[in-house]
Protein backbone atom coordinates (compact mmCIF):
# COMPACT_ATOMS: atom_id res chain seq x y z
CA UNK A 1 0.00 0.00 0.00
CA UNK A 2 1.49 3.39 -1.09
CA UNK A 3 1.47 6.55 1.28
CA UNK A 4 2.84 10.00 1.22
CA UNK A 5 6.62 10.19 2.31
CA UNK A 6 7.79 14.34 3.12
CA UNK A 7 11.52 15.11 3.03
CA UNK A 8 12.17 18.19 4.90
CA UNK A 9 15.67 20.06 3.92
CA UNK A 10 17.32 23.43 5.05
CA UNK A 11 18.95 24.05 1.31
CA UNK A 12 19.04 22.83 -1.76
CA UNK A 13 21.47 19.86 -2.14
CA UNK A 14 20.89 18.74 1.43
CA UNK A 15 18.38 16.20 -0.20
CA UNK A 16 20.98 15.06 -1.97
CA UNK A 17 23.87 13.97 0.49
CA UNK A 18 21.47 12.65 3.23
CA UNK A 19 18.01 11.28 2.14
CA UNK A 20 18.25 11.01 -1.97
CA UNK A 21 18.70 6.76 -1.44
CA UNK A 22 15.60 6.46 0.63
CA UNK A 23 13.37 8.86 -1.13
CA UNK A 24 14.60 7.12 -4.47
CA UNK A 25 13.92 3.97 -3.57
CA UNK A 26 10.79 4.78 -1.81
CA UNK A 27 9.36 6.69 -5.11
CA UNK A 28 10.62 3.07 -7.30
CA UNK A 29 8.39 1.31 -4.34
CA UNK A 30 5.60 3.14 -5.59
CA UNK A 31 5.49 5.87 -2.86
CA UNK A 32 4.37 9.90 -3.06
CA UNK A 33 7.79 11.66 -2.50
CA UNK A 34 7.66 14.95 -1.85
CA UNK A 35 10.68 17.50 -1.07
CA UNK A 36 10.49 20.40 1.10
CA UNK A 37 13.25 22.81 1.13
CA UNK A 38 13.59 25.68 3.53
CA UNK A 39 15.73 28.21 1.52
CA UNK A 40 17.19 28.60 -1.65
CA UNK A 41 20.61 28.60 -0.19
CA UNK A 42 21.71 31.78 -1.42
CA UNK A 43 24.39 32.08 1.10
CA UNK A 44 26.13 28.60 0.01
CA UNK A 45 29.52 28.64 -0.92
CA UNK A 46 30.15 28.65 -4.49
CA UNK A 47 32.49 29.77 -7.47
CA UNK A 48 29.62 31.35 -8.81
CA UNK A 49 28.24 35.24 -8.16
CA UNK A 50 26.06 34.65 -4.54
CA UNK A 51 22.96 35.54 -3.44
CA UNK A 52 19.90 35.82 -5.67
CA UNK A 53 21.41 35.04 -9.06
CA UNK A 54 23.12 31.72 -6.87
CA UNK A 55 19.19 30.91 -5.50
CA UNK A 56 17.79 30.93 -8.30
CA UNK A 57 20.33 28.63 -9.68
CA UNK A 58 19.89 26.36 -7.10
CA UNK A 59 16.11 26.26 -7.35
CA UNK A 60 16.80 24.85 -10.91
CA UNK A 61 19.05 22.40 -9.57
CA UNK A 62 16.85 20.87 -6.95
CA UNK A 63 14.45 20.53 -9.31
CA UNK A 64 16.64 18.31 -11.84
CA UNK A 65 17.52 16.30 -8.21
CA UNK A 66 14.20 15.97 -7.60
CA UNK A 67 13.35 14.27 -10.82
CA UNK A 68 16.00 11.96 -11.03
CA UNK A 69 14.68 10.63 -7.66
CA UNK A 70 11.23 10.35 -8.78
CA UNK A 71 9.86 13.10 -6.52
CA UNK A 72 6.13 13.66 -6.85
CA UNK A 73 6.66 17.62 -5.79
CA UNK A 74 9.27 19.64 -4.69
CA UNK A 75 7.83 22.99 -2.40
CA UNK A 76 10.47 26.06 -1.54
CA UNK A 77 8.95 27.79 1.20
CA UNK A 78 11.24 30.76 0.28
CA UNK A 79 13.19 31.37 3.63
CA UNK A 80 16.34 33.56 3.79
CA UNK A 81 19.90 31.25 3.68
CA UNK A 82 21.12 32.20 7.44
CA UNK A 83 24.34 31.12 6.30
CA UNK A 84 27.45 29.56 8.05
CA UNK A 85 27.35 32.11 10.80
CA UNK A 86 23.72 32.82 10.83
CA UNK A 87 23.87 36.46 10.82
CA UNK A 88 21.78 36.92 7.57
CA UNK A 89 18.81 38.84 8.33
CA UNK A 90 15.45 37.80 7.81
CA UNK A 91 16.62 34.04 7.46
CA UNK A 92 15.55 31.27 8.78
CA UNK A 93 16.85 30.21 11.58
CA UNK A 94 15.52 33.92 12.87
CA UNK A 95 11.74 32.88 12.14
CA UNK A 96 9.76 31.86 14.80
CA UNK A 97 9.30 28.04 14.96
CA UNK A 98 5.60 27.85 15.68
CA UNK A 99 5.15 29.88 12.31
CA UNK A 100 7.88 28.10 10.29
CA UNK A 101 5.89 24.68 11.85
CA UNK A 102 2.53 25.85 11.12
CA UNK A 103 2.83 26.40 7.25
CA UNK A 104 4.65 22.68 7.35
CA UNK A 105 2.35 21.43 9.09
CA UNK A 106 -0.31 22.36 6.61
CA UNK A 107 1.69 21.11 3.84
CA UNK A 108 1.41 17.63 5.97
CA UNK A 109 -1.98 17.56 6.50
CA UNK A 110 -2.76 18.38 3.29
CA UNK A 111 -0.42 15.83 1.65
CA UNK A 112 -1.83 13.00 4.42
CA UNK A 113 1.12 12.56 4.98
CA UNK A 114 2.17 9.15 6.61
CA UNK A 115 5.92 9.93 7.46
CA UNK A 116 8.31 12.90 7.42
CA UNK A 117 11.94 13.39 7.88
CA UNK A 118 13.97 16.43 9.46
CA UNK A 119 17.36 16.67 10.91
CA UNK A 120 18.64 15.12 14.30
CA UNK A 121 19.17 17.64 17.34
CA UNK A 122 23.09 18.35 15.96
CA UNK A 123 21.54 19.89 12.78
CA UNK A 124 24.08 17.10 11.24
CA UNK A 125 27.04 19.45 11.35
CA UNK A 126 25.89 22.24 12.87
CA UNK A 127 24.83 24.58 10.36
CA UNK A 128 22.12 27.08 12.29
CA UNK A 129 19.17 26.26 9.66
CA UNK A 130 19.56 22.67 10.09
CA UNK A 131 19.40 22.95 13.80
CA UNK A 132 16.27 25.71 13.47
CA UNK A 133 14.99 22.96 10.81
CA UNK A 134 14.95 20.13 13.85
CA UNK A 135 12.81 22.14 16.12
CA UNK A 136 10.15 23.79 13.28
CA UNK A 137 9.83 19.63 11.86
CA UNK A 138 9.19 18.21 15.17
CA UNK A 139 6.54 20.69 15.94
CA UNK A 140 4.94 20.48 12.52
CA UNK A 141 4.78 16.86 12.99
CA UNK A 142 3.49 17.31 16.15
CA UNK A 143 0.38 19.67 15.10
CA UNK A 144 -0.22 17.57 11.74
CA UNK A 145 -0.19 14.58 13.58
CA UNK A 146 1.96 12.93 11.41
CA UNK A 147 2.51 9.43 13.06
CA UNK A 148 6.05 8.82 12.00
CA UNK A 149 8.71 11.54 11.82
CA UNK A 150 12.43 10.17 11.28
CA UNK A 151 15.32 12.44 12.13
CA UNK A 152 18.06 11.98 9.04
CA UNK A 153 21.80 11.76 10.01
CA UNK A 154 24.74 9.98 9.70
CA UNK A 155 26.48 7.34 11.82
CA UNK A 156 29.11 9.51 13.47
CA UNK A 157 31.00 6.37 14.88
CA UNK A 158 31.50 5.32 11.14
CA UNK A 159 31.71 8.81 9.17
CA UNK A 160 34.86 9.69 11.94
CA UNK A 161 36.38 6.53 10.92
CA UNK A 162 35.90 7.47 7.15
CA UNK A 163 37.17 10.48 7.68
CA UNK A 164 40.50 9.20 9.58
CA UNK A 165 40.73 6.93 5.91
CA UNK A 166 40.37 9.75 3.70
CA UNK A 167 42.96 12.26 5.50
CA UNK A 168 45.56 9.16 3.87
CA UNK A 169 44.53 10.43 0.37
CA UNK A 170 44.53 13.76 1.20
CA UNK A 171 40.15 13.97 0.25
CA UNK A 172 38.95 15.01 3.79
CA UNK A 173 36.24 17.66 2.50
CA UNK A 174 36.83 21.04 3.70
CA UNK A 175 35.34 21.52 7.57
CA UNK A 176 34.94 17.91 8.56
CA UNK A 177 37.65 17.24 10.97
CA UNK A 178 37.62 15.06 13.64
CA UNK A 179 37.44 17.57 16.79
CA UNK A 180 34.61 19.32 14.42
CA UNK A 181 32.76 15.93 14.10
CA UNK A 182 33.13 14.53 17.67
CA UNK A 183 29.84 16.45 18.38
CA UNK A 184 28.05 16.30 14.78
CA UNK A 185 25.40 14.03 14.09
CA UNK A 186 24.41 11.20 16.07
CA UNK A 187 26.18 8.20 17.42
CA UNK A 188 25.73 4.49 16.18
CA UNK A 189 23.93 3.77 19.35
CA UNK A 190 21.19 6.39 18.85
CA UNK A 191 20.37 5.36 15.19
CA UNK A 192 16.90 3.15 14.57
CA UNK A 193 16.85 3.40 11.15
CA UNK A 194 20.08 1.92 8.67
CA UNK A 195 18.36 2.08 5.34
CA UNK A 196 20.11 0.03 2.44
CA UNK A 197 20.22 1.92 -0.64
CA UNK A 198 22.76 0.60 -2.20
CA UNK A 199 20.25 -0.05 -5.60
CA UNK A 200 19.44 3.28 -5.68
CA UNK A 201 23.06 4.40 -6.32
CA UNK A 202 22.91 5.59 -9.72
CA UNK A 203 19.87 7.85 -8.57
CA UNK A 204 21.81 9.60 -5.76
CA UNK A 205 24.67 9.96 -7.55
CA UNK A 206 22.44 11.88 -10.31
CA UNK A 207 20.85 13.99 -7.59
CA UNK A 208 24.40 14.75 -6.26
CA UNK A 209 25.70 15.97 -10.10
CA UNK A 210 22.53 18.20 -10.34
CA UNK A 211 24.05 20.43 -7.66
CA UNK A 212 26.79 21.41 -9.58
CA UNK A 213 27.42 24.71 -7.73
CA UNK A 214 28.18 22.97 -4.66
CA UNK A 215 31.16 21.29 -6.41
CA UNK A 216 33.08 24.26 -5.97
CA UNK A 217 33.97 27.29 -4.06
CA UNK A 218 35.61 27.93 -0.90
CA UNK A 219 39.01 26.40 0.82
CA UNK A 220 40.15 23.12 -0.06
CA UNK A 221 38.04 19.90 -1.34
CA UNK A 222 33.67 19.90 -1.06
CA UNK A 223 32.16 17.37 0.07
CA UNK A 224 29.69 16.66 -3.15
CA UNK A 225 33.14 17.25 -5.29
CA UNK A 226 35.11 14.41 -3.02
CA UNK A 227 31.81 12.12 -3.37
CA UNK A 228 31.49 12.64 -7.58
CA UNK A 229 35.62 11.25 -7.61
CA UNK A 230 34.55 7.94 -6.40
CA UNK A 231 34.26 5.57 -8.71
CA UNK A 232 30.72 4.09 -9.02
CA UNK A 233 31.02 0.75 -7.19
CA UNK A 234 33.03 2.89 -4.50
CA UNK A 235 30.46 4.86 -4.58
CA UNK A 236 28.09 2.30 -4.49
CA UNK A 237 29.66 0.73 -1.23
CA UNK A 238 30.30 4.42 1.17
CA UNK A 239 26.84 6.07 0.09
CA UNK A 240 25.12 2.83 -0.11
CA UNK A 241 23.47 3.12 3.63
CA UNK A 242 21.42 6.12 4.81
CA UNK A 243 20.67 6.48 8.72
CA UNK A 244 17.51 7.74 10.91
CA UNK A 245 16.51 8.45 14.14
CA UNK A 246 13.26 7.76 14.73
CA UNK A 247 11.18 10.16 17.51
CA UNK A 248 7.91 10.00 18.89
CA UNK A 249 5.47 12.50 17.88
Amino acid sequence: MSSTCVFLHAHPDDESLLTAGTMARLAAEGHRVVLVVATDGEAGLTDSPAGTELGARRRRETMDSAAALGCARVQFLGYGDSGSDGAAPNSFSATPVEQAAERIAALLVEERAELVTSYDPAGGYGHPDHVHLHHVGSLAARIAGTPVLLEATVDRDMLLRAIQIAALFRLTPTGLTPDRLASSYSPGSAITHRVNVRGYAAGKRASMAAHASQAAGGDGVRTLAALLRLPQPVFRWVLGTEWFVRRNV
